[in-house]
């Protein structure tokens, strides 16, 4: 029978595998302590970029809308940085006895920063509004597993319902509700930033509101300068565990990485998310104890735009594979990434419940004959060619062109970088399949369980599945593991589907992220979490 005992066995179990991937190694993993006087009104500023969308949080799913929205919002439930633990927030409690059907209790004094209060219906009204397909959310899959979400999200045609059946709202402080079928990790979904809830102004503008956001996080929006920075200041009146130690943030755009590196080290920038290529193998030398080196939940892939005539027929999955044996990722990830990175041979993170090593066997290791050998059989390169699809403002040009020179050595197959001038240029392309050739795919987990890099990656029609991929198989093993009664048991059944990968190779895993960063002189007791974020609330400023 599930019940308490069984969520908190979910919250233990997740947690050790976040409390690995969260270990450090070298320059100052742990963060930087506090030793001196703090200006708790202080502002500090944070290497960023900006945003694709209107900051609406179901609507931001790369990291430069992500963390304004996170720092601006607050859910049910998040996790602790420091542990990994699942932890509520405006939740006191969810319940369940078969991981389908929940009650949610909310605490009460929760309010958004109109002084408005959140309530169950605050909840309710945002997941439904965010799930309906006639307002375009890039996070709306994140409600498929709710009974009705294909009445207000059809694959095709109009909505038939405005609500999804699934959720009813008790009182002002329950609510319920009920899926499709048993998830046993759901309440680790509900730590996304698209399970937000919504104040009631949002409904009368969302446009308008997607420009000045009003949230109920541990930060109220100051101002957005449009490819410039994004203000954040403190707010007072914050409920959650994790009131800010500072008054506030400036995301403040740059669209060259060793532009931000540079800033940092002069301290005209306080926090940065990660070291561009050119300054790995100086920047613990320059930073001192100001450096940071640990582990990450987080991959880098190039895909393939599956969608696009030259690469739908199915027998290039061979010349796929071999694309991907003709990438010398030890070498690569030693000299050009200067060990910053781990080679990758899965499609899941280490640290992430359920990972397993070497699920893309020999295809992840480089053989340049056996490489040729495959693109031969699987009738070459269309046009004997391809590009790959980047931002230029994100330090990845070295790296992208190692991996070129890489296939080019083994293959005799052309390949260049496809730049874009920044983030959102890559992005918005990416996003409208328009995209004829390799891009760049980055994945930064959104909860520490194999699923969400599998099924929330390369589900058919799932948000982030920037191949366009689409396999009857996978999908069938995914289905089955959501099914599962406990997450041992959906992490073992997800191993299976991320097999099938290796069959298709949709996207070729390159390497595991590490969180290579550093902070200002102006700052202190700055500490990053396994997600690669700065745990904002805690950076203090010191007093000048």
């Amino acid at each position: 029978m599930r019940g308490a005992s069984q969520a908190k066995w979910v919250v233990a179990a997740v947690a050790v595998a976040l409390a690995a991937t969260a270990c450090g190694s070298g320059g100052s993993s742990s963060g930087g302590s506090s030793n001196g006087a703090a200006n708790a009104q202080g502002t500090f500023s944070y290497q960023s970029s900006e945003p694709q969308n209107p900051l609406q949080p179901a609507n931001a799913m790369e990291v430069g809308g992500g963390r304004i929205v996170k720092a601006l919002f607050k859910g049910l439930v998040d996790y602790d940085p420091s542990t990994g633990a699942l932890r509520n927030q405006v939740a006191d409690k969810i319940e369940t006895t078969d991981a389908q059907n929940y009650t949610v209790t909310l605490k009460s004094g929760w309010t958004f920063h109109d002084g408005t209060p959140v309530t169950a219906k605050s909840f309710v009204d945002a997941w439904n509004w965010s799930a309906n397909t006639k307002n375009n959310q890039i996070n709306s899959d994140w409600f498929s597993d709710i009974q009705g979400f294909a009445d207000v999200h059809p694959d095709e045609g109009d909505p038939t319902a405005e609500t999804m059946s699934g959720l009813k709202v008790v009182d002002d402080t329950h609510f319920t509700i009920a899926l499709t079928g048993p998830v046993s990790y759901f309440e680790y979904k509900l730590g996304y930033t698209a399970f937000s809830p919504l104040p009631e102004v949002f409904y009368s503008d969302p446009t308008k509101y997607g420009q000045s956001p009003i949230g109920n996080g541990p930060y109220k929006f100051v101002s957005w300068e449009h490819n410039k920075a994004v203000t954040v200041a403190a707010y007072d009146k914050y409920a959650g565990v994790d009131k800010p130690k500072n008054g506030g943030i400036v995301f403040k755009n740059y669209s060259q990485a060793e532009g931000a590196y540079k800033d940092l080290v002069s301290d005209n920038l306080d926090v940065l998310d990660q070291v561009d290529p050119s300054d790995l193998a100086s920047y613990k030398t320059d930073l001192g104890d100001r450096a940071v080196d640990q582990a990450q939940g987080a991959i880098q892939s190039i895909s393939f735009s599956l969608y696009a005539d030259d690469w739908k027929p199915e027998n290039l999955a061979k010349v796929r594979q071999g694309l991907s044996m003709a990438i010398d990722r030890d070498t690569i990830t030693k000299t050009v990434l200067n060990g910053s990175r781990q080679p990758a041979n899965s499609w899941v993170a280490p640290g992430a419940m359920g990972y397993k090593d070497n699920t893309c066997g020999e295809y992840c290791t480089y053989n340049p004959e056996k490489a040729k050998q495959l693109i031969t059989e699987g009738g070459g390169v269309p046009g004997n060619k391809i590009t790959v699809l980047y931002n230029a403002d994100g330090g990845h040009k070295e790296w992208v062109d190692a991996v070129c020179n890489s296939i080019r050595q083994a293959t005799g197959v052309e390949c260049v970088g496809d730049p874009k001038p920044d983030f959102k240029s890559s992005r918005d392309l990416i996003k409208n399949k328009k995209v004829d050739g390799l891009m760049r795919t980055g994945w930064v987990q959104d909860y520490p369980l194999n699923a969400n890099y599998l099924r929330d990656v390369f589900g058919t029609g799932a948000a982030a599945n920037d191949a366009g991929y689409s396999s009857p198989a996978f999908d069938q093993l995914a289905a089955e593991a959501d099914k599962a009664t406990s997450v041992e048991k959906t992490a073992e059944l997800y191993q299976q589907a991320e097999a099938q990968l290796a069959k298709d190779m949709p996207a070729i895993p390159l390497w595991y992220y590490k969180t290579t960063a550093g902070y200002s002189n102006n700052v202190q007791n700055v500490k990053y979490d396994s997600f690669g974020d700065p745990v904002f609330t805690q950076v203090e400023v010191k007093q000048k």
